[in-house]
């Protein structure tokens, strides 16, 4: 198979997933005015009046227009390559910045769902398995973000293809994947974790003039979340000012088996942070099946996700982080093999992702 055919039967079997979520967030969009309209007596929440940019799409937005300069400083917060691609894309198209940001996002989910069936390809050779990951990527419940105004769609792509370059030993491809990133969410410089492990496989046997790139390939990750913090310093004067705002926001640090533990009660107390007990658990489980059917660097990078996800006072957006962690995603399609286990799953998935988009434009839901 020719290069340009592999890329479309990647693009392919992501479609239908990409299709279908698109069909959903309508209709929670739907759902969720139905419900203001019959339980609210047409009281809109803020969050519903922003749309496909409600939460944290408000800020990607404002910076896109104007820069960090013209936010409150939580904007800070928000790592800049996606804003900056949006208005780029902005410029180039002559549309406005919000419609540009979506247009990245859209494109960057369905390049996301092509790269995990080629991933899923290449690691286990599973032709239906790959299907499901294109599939899932697109219909796991905190995957409505992917149609919004998030910069997750641009992570998962630029993530996935960070692993696509180390696994296939284009060292400088990995580099440049691995260093955007980072520039695009914080949880990027943990992919420096899975660049130490493809990049030290064989290296005593390996040439020193190899090393070079290796190096840069583990070091990128790292120096693009520097660039941005270096940026923040160079401008305010304390380069750690995102991480005090996302360190307040996440309620302060915990051990994550302690806040694990801590959630069991919360779920039988019925507080918030209880809801999010049966997610973390499901993230768990598929980091050990991560951890044990794919190469290490897979399960490393997932289990450093979950556990910076776990590891906080408020759990609220666990879901959308961990879905930084496409790993997870690779073993879901793994342990779904069964036919009925499939189709089973997928089902709880698009109830989940309508469900979880629904609260989120009421604004029960923080995702």
């Amino acid at each position: 198979m020719s290069r340009r055919e592999a890329i479309a039967n990647d693009l392919r079997a992501a479609l239908p997933g990409w299709v279908a979520t698109r069909a959903l967030v309508l209709v929670s969009w739907l759902a969720s005015r139905w419900w203001i309209d019959h339980a609210r007596h047409g009281v809109r929440p803020f969050v519903n009046l922003q749309g496909l940019f409600a939460w944290d799409g408000v800020f990607y937005r404002g910076i896109a227009e104007h820069g960090y300069g013209g936010e409150e400083q939580q904007a800070l917060r928000f790592f800049p390559l996606y804003s900056l691609i949006g208005r780029a894309v902005h410029a180039a198209l002559a549309i406005s910045p919000g419609t540009a940001l979506l247009i990245v996002t859209n494109v960057a989910a369905l390049v996301g769902g092509a790269l995990l069936h080629r991933l899923t390809l290449l690691e286990t050779g599973d032709r239906r398995a790959a299907r499901r990951a294109a599939w899932y990527v697109a219909l796991v419940p905190p995957a409505f973000v992917l149609t919004w105004a998030y910069a997750e769609a641009l992570f998962v792509a630029l993530a996935a293809a960070t692993f696509f370059a180390l696994r296939r030993r284009h060292w400088g491809w990995a580099a440049a994947a691995g260093f955007a990133a980072a520039l695009t969410r914080p949880t990027g410089v943990l992919l420096a974790l899975a660049a130490l492990v493809e990049a030290g496989r064989g290296w005593r046997e390996r040439r020193a003039v190899e090393l070079g790139p290796r190096a840069l390939a583990v070091a990128a990750p790292v120096a693009g979340a520097a660039c941005y913090l270096w940026w923040v310093g160079h401008v305010l004067g304390d380069w750690k000012i995102p991480i005090r705002l996302q360190d307040g926001l996440r309620g302060g640090t915990e051990n994550p088996l302690v806040r694990l533990a801590e959630a069991v009660s919360d779920l039988v107390h019925l507080e918030v942070d209880g809801l999010h007990f049966p997610f973390a658990v499901v993230f768990v489980v598929l980091t050990v099946i991560a951890w044990r059917r794919l190469p290490l660097s897979y399960g490393l990078f997932s289990a450093a996700i979950v556990a910076t996800s776990l590891a906080a006072g408020n759990l609220n957006s666990i879901e959308r982080y961990a879905l930084n962690a496409f790993p997870l995603v690779i073993a879901l399609a793994i342990a779904t093999s069964r036919p009925r286990v499939e189709r089973i799953t997928g089902a709880v998935c698009g109830v989940g992702l309508v469900w979880m988009c629904t609260l989120a434009w009421l604004g029960v839901y923080v995702p």
